[in-house]
């Protein structure tokens, strides 16, 4: 029995664990504008898809909107002087204060920036509330995954932090070791410096190389502060990996070293922009491996954390063919009732798109790829880059945790 966080393994069903959604159209309020990549409908189309999939009707399955996020609450990983920051930003947007990330190219100053930005955080929040009180094992905020906000500044179209705001709540409530997993094609730099110096959390983030793309930061050497060396993890992927070389990346190291930190809750941020199709970035995924890499962490959460999972979204930038998509199956896989990729995308849902964005969605769930990839234990090869990428992390961090860089 785990008391802190209000139930047992036994006490729950696989076939039917409680879980929450976090969603309300309210949450498209988060709008930098016209033409800036992080569209709010990116949210209603995901919303609208997975109902159409009737994910939302399992009888386990509980919808919930937010509550916008308190100051004192915000306080938590954010200053009071960023927070009134964003509250003065947010009543006058003709006064921008770029010193702090707000009123940028990036993070446009709009009017409600503060109460927008306050309640996709207050999404992460309700979904940790749901697993400290034991109301859900499992818990999705489709609308957050705002990691690069850091505690003084906005910054990569993010203005509070939900990711580390929802740990900081699980830590708060008694959790002991928690595992933030960032698949989001950029490095998830601000709940990484959130948490630099604590030992309690490991952020493992796999993304593109810094070396091509905003933010410039996350390599094999950034592993931590001097009280928490080893809890950062960093896989810094060459442009153009595709599934089969990402996901040997991910299972070469993520698995071992959730086993070896033994988490009780694993938080995950989902960007989707690491598509091939995305606008920003410069990787080659497929739907069918963004999927894979979410049942991964789905895996993992089952096998270390007695199925506790909070997951979130994050970028992804092609906003009628990849993100529904994406989050739709992030959706299934968070809920227990995935999507399996050749079923075909409401014919209703595909009209509204037409209709409302004059472009027709794809026709099916999945890309209609292979996925396949070759395990570390196959061997290391010194002529691939991504796996001379993936040894670099092992050399920094596992022999931190008693594991062999090389055969671990």
């Amino acid at each position: 029995m785990n008391s802190r966080l209000g139930t047992t393994a036994s006490s729950i069903t696989r076939s039917a664990l409680p879980t929450t959604v976090v969603w309300d159209p309210a949450m498209t309020a988060y709008n930098f504008g016209p033409g800036h990549p992080m569209a709010p409908q990116r949210l209603e189309l995901t919303a609208r898809l997975a109902d159409s999939l009737g994910l939302f009707d399992h009888h386990h399955v509980a919808v919930e909107a937010p509550a916008v996020a308190t100051d004192v609450e915000l306080y938590t990983v954010h200053s009071r002087e960023y927070v009134d920051a964003v509250r003065r930003v947010s009543a006058d947007p003709t006064r921008p204060e770029e010193s702090r990330g707000l009123g940028t190219e990036d993070d446009p100053a709009f009017a409600g920036m503060h109460e927008a930005s306050a309640r996709l955080a207050g999404g992460s929040l309700l979904a940790a509330d749901t697993i400290l009180t034991g109301r859900a094992v499992r818990a999705v905020n489709f609308s957050g995954g705002m990691h690069h906000a850091a505690r003084e500044r906005a910054s990569g179209f993010c203005v509070y932090n939900d990711v580390a705001m929802a740990i900081q709540r699980l830590l708060d409530g008694g959790v002991q070791r928690i595992v933030s997993i960032d698949v989001d094609a950029h490095h998830g730099d601000g709940t990484q410096s959130i948490f630099w110096n604590d030992p309690r959390v490991m952020t493992i983030s796999l993304h593109e190389t810094g070396l091509t793309l905003f933010p410039g930061t996350g390599f094999a050497n950034e592993t931590g502060g001097p009280e928490a060396l080893g809890t950062a993890v960093n896989v810094a992927l060459p442009t153009f990996t595709g599934d089969a070389a990402w996901l040997r990346a991910f299972h070469a190291v993520v698995p071992q070293l959730v086993g070896a930190f033994e988490p009780e809750v694993i938080v995950s941020q989902h960007g989707c922009d690491s598509h091939r199709d995305d606008p920003l970035t410069h990787l080659n995924l497929s739907v069918d491996g963004q999927r894979e890499a979410a049942s991964a962490v789905g895996s993992l959460a089952a096998r270390y954390c007695d199925n506790r999972w909070i997951a979130t979204g994050g970028g992804g930038y092609d906003v009628t063919g990849v993100v529904p998509r994406a989050w739709s199956h992030l959706i299934g896989m968070v809920t227990q009732r995935p999507v399996p990729l050749s079923t075909a995308v409401p014919e209703a849902w595909r009209t509204y798109v037409k209709e409302t964005y004059g472009v027709w969605a794809p026709e099916k769930m999945g890309d209609d790829v292979d996925v396949w990839w070759r395990s570390w234990e196959v061997g290391y090869d010194p002529a691939d880059e991504v796996d001379r990428t993936v040894i670099a992390t092992r050399k920094e961090i596992f022999p931190l945790y008693g594991l062999d860089p090389w055969f671990d």
